[in-house]
């Protein structure tokens, strides 16, 4: 387990990361509606589009966008690095935004996939998934799965992995609720492995993973209303996420609650790291993942920074930010390795 220096009373961010935190607060805060609906409209003028660069790299990554299934909108944004390495892992990325805001295209999160491209070096593969309301559960966990199965046909990656890109070396990350996709795709893929020829997932990078439960646990009293995270904020995702008549301790939501589905026996579930920020509400269900993998037999680290708060690496200006894209590039190097 890694961790920094004792946290103090309040984070350290600077006015610029302050302001961005304040403005994404009011901006999801406008957009949802009592009745569980959402202003999508509004939220379009708030969610900044960065455009794909299939011709022109940017800091020497390329990106341009596949469809998987033009029947659900679902894709994928491509970022492909300039690198002569003889081979480059394949990292399937999902977004943040509670299952109901953001996507692949976000600003934020096109930066963040190109950073992790270049850095590692990687492939690396953001998934524009279904949101909520309007596609509730299990729609996002059935589109991060249907990307793998994407891949594993051979004709499917034909223009859309460089050469060197090794499907026997594939990762799922996230953050927020993209690790809480993440690791239920990582749980189907354990199951289902035998129907996959090409793909192998190696690695789970869960970054400050999106749980709930309808006990309230310490650090999500204590610290609401967090910076970003609010208990009002997430019941209403929730809400808008779960089936019709399911409380937070359904599956999805609390995944080592009283409903949790086993995983002790799987054998292939891949190894993991989970980052936790002090001042995020949710880092004691984070913390409970960390344990509740560990109980199950599966190999997990969990790394701390005491003084950052949720989503804190989408914002480069932060030095914590560039040093969690750096442990994440340690422990893909490390399950290669293995």
């Amino acid at each position: 387990m890694a961790s920094a220096a004792a946290a103090p009373k309040s984070p350290s961010l600077p006015w610029k990361t302050r302001l961005l935190v304040s403005l994404s607060s009011v901006c999801s805060d406008l957009v949802t509606r009592r009745n569980g609906t959402l202003n999508r409209r509004l939220f379009r003028l708030f969610d900044f589009k960065s455009s794909p660069n299939p011709v022109k790299p940017i800091h020497g990554v390329l990106s341009f966008d596949v469809i998987v299934d033009s029947s659900r909108n679902l894709s994928v944004r491509v970022f492909t690095p300039r690198s002569d390495a003889p081979t480059l892992p394949i990292l399937i990325f999902f977004h943040g935004g509670g299952f109901a805001f953001l996507s692949n295209a976000s600003f934020s999160y096109a930066a963040v996939c190109r950073r992790l491209a270049r850095r590692i070096p990687a492939v690396v593969l953001s998934v524009d998934y279904r949101l909520s309301p309007e596609h509730r559960f299990p729609c996002q966990y059935d589109d991060g799965f249907d990307v793998l199965r994407f891949l594993d046909h051979g004709n499917n990656t034909i223009g859309l992995l460089p050469p060197n890109a090794d499907l026997s070396k594939c990762f799922l990350a996230g953050d927020s609720a993209g690790a809480n996709l993440a690791h239920h795709v990582a749980v189907r893929f354990s199951r289902q492995k035998s129907q996959f020829q090409k793909v192998k997932i190696i690695g789970l990078i869960s970054i400050q993973p999106f749980f709930g439960g309808v006990k309230r646990m310490e650090s999500e009293t204590q610290l609401d209303p967090g910076y970003i995270v609010s208990l009002k904020r997430t019941d209403w995702l929730w809400r808008a996420f779960l089936p019709e008549g399911s409380d937070r301790d359904h599956s999805a939501s609390n995944v080592s609650g009283p409903n949790a589905e086993a995983i002790a026996e799987l054998e292939e579930f891949p190894a993991t790291v989970v980052f936790v920020a002090g001042f995020d509400p949710l880092k004691d269900r984070q913390r409970r993942y960390y344990e509740w993998l560990k109980e199950s037999g599966k190999k997990v680290e969990l790394i701390e920074y005491p003084n950052m708060i949720h989503a804190f690496y989408l914002f480069p200006e932060l030095p914590e930010s560039s040093a969690m894209i750096d442990q994440v590039r340690s422990f893909v190097f490390k399950c290669m390795e293995a």
